[in-house]
């Protein structure tokens, strides 16, 4: 029997395309049968709230609320497919009532195994200039790269303005592919779309460098972790 998968969305965006992953990528694994899912979300504003204060223990907080409402709805574990938000999450994480993938680790797991040694991350400024993909990556030893100053600012407010609100501009979409270019010019071999908007902006067609796919690599390492199954009840 999978295992129950938890969400714990963040943004609408990013949380419909790991759950669209989980159940298309299922279905055509196991012919319709995907695993359980259930997803929990908080308002948006709440978590932004916190978030542009960088209150990252609020943000935990809330995760781990939604981890109780999963788990109580009979959850086995939990994703959040938001990047950004995970920097709460890397507060709370050993409270949790159930366990959590980390989209971090999964993304630096991935990037080992295909044999990076240097990837560009691209993400909300917060994602871009904080510690998540930082240790994870160094983990595997892998060097990561983030645009200049300037570019961190434009990159997070096109995420923040336009693809949470699931818009996706041609000129957002040639400034990304701009920048993946500066990455690719100072010898990354791959660039992390850490936002989960973002593989709905950049396709693996629109880089110059292989894509790492956030939002999908959860929810594929979801479905692994799901079917491992559990033991059914006496």
């Amino acid at each position: 029997m999978p295992k129950h998968i938890g969400i714990a969305a963040v943004t609408s965006e990013g949380a419909a395309l790991c759950y669209r992953t989980i159940c298309q990528e299922g279905e055509a694994n196991a012919g319709y049968a995907h695993p359980e899912i259930t997803l929990h979300n908080f308002p948006l504003a709440e978590y932004m709230q916190s978030i542009e204060a960088e209150d990252w223990p609020a943000v935990g907080r809330h995760l781990l609320e939604s981890a109780g409402k999963l788990a109580r709805a009979g959850a086995a574990f939990a994703i959040c497919p938001d990047n950004t938000a995970h920097q709460g999450l890397d507060l709370v994480r050993d409270q949790s009532p159930i366990p959590w993938l980390h989209i971090a680790e999964e993304i630096a797991a991935l990037a080992a195994e295909r044999g990076y040694r240097k990837v560009g991350l691209l993400g909300t400024r917060w994602l871009m200039e904080g510690p998540v993909y930082t240790g994870a990556l160094a983990a595997k030893g892998i060097a990561r790269e983030i645009p200049e100053s300037g570019v961190r600012q434009r990159i997070s407010a096109f995420i923040m303005d336009e693809l949470v609100f699931g818009r996706f501009a041609v000129p957002t979409r040639e400034y990304f592919q701009e920048t993946i270019q500066v990455f690719k010019r100072n010898g990354c071999e791959a660039v992390v779309l850490g936002c989960t908007e973002i593989p709905l902006l950049i396709r693996p067609e629109d880089s110059a460098l292989p894509i790492l796919d956030s939002t999908r690599t959860l929810a594929r390492a979801a479905l692994r972790e799901a079917a491992q199954g559990r033991a059914a009840t006496p």
